[in-house]
């Protein structure tokens, strides 16, 4: 299963976008399934079902921070990382419009009013396993 097919599986096996993201790419970097897991579990629904940054954007920043981070403190490294997320964001807001889950579902989930409208769509089994499966694409297409 490549690590796209297993981002989706993960999000249709009912982890949230940040985790099912996250944990696809995670053992390529050398850290285990679960331990991405339970890292990304806060930061679905757009950190915390807050509506902001989208999930998908935070989990592909995980994954990339797991792969490519650095653990000493250099100007150098951080500026490579940065580059490294701003392409991802560039990206992913290029085929999608924006980064942030109200943007991408039209509705603050963070209401509970809204959210309830965004289930009654099914937007978070329609559009949310499109943004899990763009976000998988582009961290392949970085070489993640």
């Amino acid at each position: 299963m490549t690590p796209i097919e297993h981002a989706v599986k993960n999000f249709q096996d009912g982890f949230n976008c940040s985790q099912s993201v996250c944990a696809a790419f995670a053992e390529r970097a050398g850290t285990d399934h679960e331990t991405a897991l339970k890292v990304a579990a806060g930061f679905g629904g757009g950190i915390g079902r807050t509506g902001n940054v989208c999930g998908v954007v935070t989990g592909a920043i995980m994954a990339l921070g797991l792969k490519y981070g650095f653990t000493v403190g250099s100007p150098e490294a951080k500026s490579e990382m940065y580059a490294r997320v701003q392409t991802f964001i560039e990206k992913f807001t290029a085929r999608h419009g924006s980064q942030t889950c109200r943007d991408l579902l039209g509705y603050d989930i963070s209401i509970h009013e809204e959210h309830e409208k965004a289930k009654q769509e099914k937007l978070f089994s329609t559009r949310c396993p499109e943004f899990v499966r763009t976000a998988a694409e582009i961290l392949e297409e970085m070489g993640c």
